[in-house]
C-alpha cells in the first residue's frame, strides 16, 4: 500500500519561509500576466515625448518661432492649466512641456498595475489560494511593486534615450527622463496604500483616480495662478525639475521620500488587515434590491455609474479649459506658418480657432475611446471574476447581458463628449459674442467624432467575444493608433497607413464641411465589429 503525496502546483521558486517568501515566483506570474499590455504601455510612454520633439522641431524651425510660442503660453492661463509653465524657450523645453501630460498617463498606468495585481487578485480569491501555500504575506504586494517600479524605470531610461537621440542634450534628456519614472513611482506606491483600503478593487481604483484627479487640480490651478499650490502636488515636482532649462535635480528627493513612505505605509497596512478584507469597515447595504437593479441593465448601471460620472466630469472640465485656451490659438500659432497650416489641415478651415477646437476634440475623442475600452472590459472583469456565472444562471440571455453592459460602452463615451462639447462652446461662443452659434458648433464638432470612437468600441467587442484571453490587446490598438495620428499628422507616414484610424475620417465641422459618408462607414464598420463580438460571446464557453 502506497501513501499519496500532494505536490503544490506552484513552482518550487516561491515556497519557502518569511513574509517575503515566494516574491520572485509571484514576479514571474504577474510578468507572465502582463507580458502583452506591459511592454505596450512602456514603448508607448518612453517613446511618445521623443515624437513630440520631432514634430515641435518640424513645425518650428527657427529659434525666433520658440520664443515666439514660449512668450504666447505665458499669457494663457488655460494653457499653463493643461501643461504647465515654459521655463526655456529651448527646443527640448518646450517639447517635453507639451508632452508634459505622459506625467498623468504613466501614473495611471502605474495606478492600474498595482490594483490589479493586488486588490483584484483579493477581490477574486487567487490571492487566499496561493497565500494558503508557503507564499510570505508581502509577496504578491511586493511583485506588483517590483514590476510596477521596473516598468515605470525602464520607461523613464527608454524616454531619456530616445530624448537623447533626437539631439537633445543629456543632462535634459535624463531630467525628463527621471521625472517621469519618479511620477510613476509616486503613483504605484500610493495605489498600493489605496488597495489597503478597501476589500472592492473599484473602490481601490476611485481612491487611487480620485488622489491622481486632486493632484492634478492642484498642479493646474497652481500653475495658471501664482504658482504655489502646484508644489503641493507631486504632478507640479515633476514639472518643477524643469528639464533643458536649468534642471532642478534637488526635486527628485521630494519625490523618492513619498514614493518611500508610501510604499512603507502599504506594508505597514498590509500587516495591519486579513486578507480579502478592507482597513474601512463595508456598509451593510439595504435588505431588498431597489426596482432599479432590476433585469441586467440595472446591474451594468450600478457597476458603471461611478466610472460614468468621473469621466463625464472630467470631460466637461477639460473642455472648459480648451474652451478657454481658444482665444490663445491665434498667438501660440503666430510664429509658425507650418504649425498653422498644419492645424488648418487637421481643423478644415483657415480660421485657427475653429480648427483648433476640431483638433482637439479629436484628441479627447482618443481620450473617450480609452474610456470605452474600460467600460467594455467589465465584460471580462466580470467573466474571469466568475460572477457572469451567477447572473446568467437565471433567466438572462447572453445576448441581453452583453448588450447591456455595451449599451454604456457606447453611450458613456458620447455622452462625456458632448459634454466636452457644450463646455467648450460655452467659453467660445463667449468670446465671440454669439453663445448659441459657438455650443452648437463646438456640439457638432464632438458628435461628428463618436462614430469613431465606437469603432474602437467594437475592436475590443470582438476581441472579447472571440478571444477574450487577448481582450487587453484593445489598449494596444488604441495606442498604435494614437502614434500613427501624431506621426500622420506630420506627413511622416503613408496615407494608407493614416487610414487605418478611425478617427482621421470624421469630417471637419466646424470649419470645414460637413459630409455623411465616412461617418456611414463608421458607423457600418463599428456595428459589424459589435456583431461580431456578441454572437462569439454567445456562442463560446465562458472562461
Amino acid at each position: 500500500m502506497t501513501t499519496a503525496t500532494y505536490e503544490s502546483p506552484l513552482p518550487a521558486s516561491i515556497l519557502g519561509r518569511g513574509e517575503f517568501s515566494g516574491t520572485r515566483g509571484m514576479l514571474r506570474l504577474a510578468l507572465r500576466r502582463d507580458r502583452v499590455v506591459l511592454p505596450l504601455w512602456v514603448l508607448l510612454i518612453g517613446l511618445m515625448p521623443a515624437i513630440q520633439i520631432v514634430s515641435i522641431k518640424d513645425l518650428y524651425a527657427s529659434q525666433s518661432q520658440l520664443d515666439g510660442l514660449a512668450a504666447s503660453t505665458a499669457g494663457s492661463p488655460a494653457l499653463l492649466a493643461m501643461y504647465g509653465p515654459v521655463f526655456s524657450a529651448a527646443l527640448g523645453s518646450i517639447g517635453t512641456w507639451k508632452a508634459g501630460a505622459m506625467y498623468t498617463v504613466i501614473a495611471i498606468a502605474a495606478v492600474l498595475t498595482v490594483i490589479r495585481h493586488t486588490r483584484v487578485e483579493e477581490e477574486t480569491g487567487r490571492a487566499e489560494l496561493i497565500g494558503a501555500t508557503s507564499v510570505g504575506r508581502y509577496a504578491g504586494l511586493t511583485a506588483a511593486l517590483l514590476m510596477t517600479f521596473g516598468g515605470c524605470a525602464v520607461a523613464g531610461v527608454l524616454c531619456a534615450v530616445s530624448l537623447r537621440a533626437a539631439d537633445l542634450p543629456g543632462a535634459g534628456s535624463i531630467a525628463f527622463g527621471a521625472a517621469l519614472a519618479a511620477a510613476g513611482l509616486v503613483f504605484g506606491a500610493l495605489a498600493a496604500v489605496a488597495a489597503q483600503v478597501s476589500s472592492g478593487a473599484r473602490v481601490a481604483r476611485t481612491v487611487a483616480f480620485g488622489a491622481l484627479g486632486a493632484m492634478f487640480a492642484l498642479r493646474a490651478a497652481g500653475d495658471a495662478g501664482n504658482g504655489v499650490l502646484s508644489w503641493f502636488s507631486p504632478l507640479g515636482w515633476c514639472l518643477q525639475l524643469r528639464p533643458y532649462a536649468d534642471e532642478r535635480w534637488w526635486v527628485l528627493l521630494p519625490l523618492g521620500a513619498l514614493t518611500v513612505l508610501a510604499t512603507g505605509a502599504a506594508y505597514e497596512l498590509l500587516r495591519q488587515r486579513d486578507t480579502g478584507a478592507g482597513l474601512l469597515a463595508e456598509r451593510q447595504g439595504p435588505a431588498h434590491a431597489a426596482d432599479s437593479l432590476a433585469g441586467p441593465v440595472g446591474l451594468a448601471w450600478r457597476l458603471q455609474r461611478g466610472t460614468f460620472l468621473a469621466w463625464t466630469i472630467g470631460f466637461a472640465l477639460y473642455g472648459l479649459l480648451i474652451g478657454g485656451a481658444v482665444d490663445s490659438v491665434g498667438d501660440l500659432l503666430d510664429g509658425s506658418a507650418t504649425m498653422r497650416d498644419a492645424v488648418a489641415t487637421m481643423g478644415g478651415s483657415q480660421d485657427l480657432r475653429q480648427s483648433f477646437i476640431t483638433y482637439a476634440l479629436t484628441m479627447l475623442a482618443a481620450a473617450a475611446a480609452a474610456y470605452s475600452i474600460s467600460a467594455t472590459l467589465r465584460l471580462h472583469e466580470e467573466e474571469t471574476s466568475s460572477r457572469v456565472e451567477a447572473t446568467l444562471a437565471g433567466a438572462v440571455a447572453r445576448t441581453r447581458y452583453a448588450l447591456s453592459h455595451l449599451g454604456f460602452a457606447l453611450l458613456g463615451p458620447a455622452v462625456a463628449m458632448l459634454v466636452a462639447g457644450a463646455a467648450i462652446g460655452v467659453l467660445y461662443g463667449a468670446s465671440t459674442g454669439d453663445l448659441a452659434t459657438g455650443i452648437a458648433d463646438s456640439i457638432a464638432a464632438a458628435a461628428v467624432q463618436i462614430p469613431a470612437i465606437w469603432v474602437v468600441t467594437g475592436i475590443t467587442v470582438a476581441l472579447y467575444g472571440l478571444t477574450p484571453r487577448w481582450t487587453p490587446v484593445a489598449w494596444g490598438v488604441l495606442s498604435a493608433m494614437v502614434v500613427i495620428f501624431f506621426v500622420g499628422s506630420l506627413d511622416a507616414l503613408p496615407h494608407l497607413v493614416v487610414d487605418l484610424v478611425p478617427f482621421v475620417h470624421a469630417p471637419k465641422v466646424p470649419g470645414g464641411p460637413f459630409e455623411a459618408t465616412p461617418l456611414l462607414w463608421l458607423l457600418a464598420i463599428a456595428a459589424g465589429t459589435l456583431a461580431v463580438g456578441v454572437v462569439g460571446f454567445r456562442r463560446r464557453d465562458l472562461r
